[in-house]
């Protein structure tokens, strides 16, 4: 899968909704799915940043995309309802879902972690996965083979110390990927997986190793080979896996 080559025209005509997609993997991943042929549906809460990938998109002759400003901290279902009845009303369908969208908080021990600060991190990387995954599944049922990828992190797999309520919330997002890949394992054309892009020059890395040289960690647009293959067509029947995008 890391040496997977991606036909040139693997998510041609393809609608995918990427979160996060001003920014880091999220931006890259928009931009990658663009130059395979998809039509990209932008999702932050930064407008001028999704402008930015909107116009780089058409520039590279891409299919116009859409953007969808999205606070995650703050939204309420009823926005949730909206954007699944816009999409609805303008594909009548959704291929692909990537949940990439997500923010560190403190690095800090739990016995010391604020407790606003805990409840933000849960609302952004989980309830709204939650709830984007919540409206957007019967739209994700109208494809013939949709698949919904979400991002964990080693942290999520082994509790690490000091990385509190980000860790927790990756560890609830592999329990989220488990249980809607079992829901839909054998009654549905749904994959669902979970991607740990593992060390890469985002803002948030950045944050969480301050210390870090950024030209020795490799660039999100490195990482992206697995993310077209789980988003596209030759990985059908893969559903209920959490992978690496970076060999070990």
């Amino acid at each position: 899968m890391h040496d997977y080559h991606a036909p040139a025209d693997l998510l041609k005509d393809r609608v995918i909704l990427v979160t996060g997609a001003g920014d880091g993997i999220g931006r890259a991943a928009a931009l990658g799915f663009a130059r395979l042929g998809a039509t990209i549906i932008l999702v932050g809460k930064t407008v001028e940043k999704l402008e930015q990938v909107y116009d780089q998109i058409e520039r590279e002759g891409g299919a116009q995309p859409a953007i969808v400003p999205l606070n995650l901290e703050t939204a309420s279902a009823l926005e949730y309802r909206n954007i699944a009845d816009s999409l609805n009303q303008e594909f009548g369908r959704l291929d692909g879902l990537l949940l990439n969208a997500a923010i560190l908080g403190d690095m800090r021990p739990l016995e010391f972690y604020p407790v606003d600060l805990f409840e933000k991190v849960m609302k952004v990387n989980v309830n709204a996965q939650f709830l984007l995954v919540r409206h957007l599944m019967p739209l994700l049922r109208q494809s013939d083979q949709g698949s919904i990828i979400f991002t964990t992190s080693s942290v999520g797999r082994v509790g690490r110390a000091n990385w509190g309520a980000y860790a927790i919330s990756k560890f609830a997002t592999e329990g989220m990927m488990q249980t809607l890949a079992d829901e839909t394992r054998n009654n549905s054309t749904i994959k669902v997986n979970c991607i740990n892009p593992g060390a890469t020059r985002t803002r948030m890395r950045a944050s969480a190793y301050p210390a870090e040289d950024p030209a020795t960690v490799c660039p999100p647009e490195a990482v992206l080979n697995l993310y077209f293959y789980l988003m596209g067509k030759d990985s059908a029947g893969v559903t209920g896996q959490s992978l690496d995008a970076q060999p070990k």
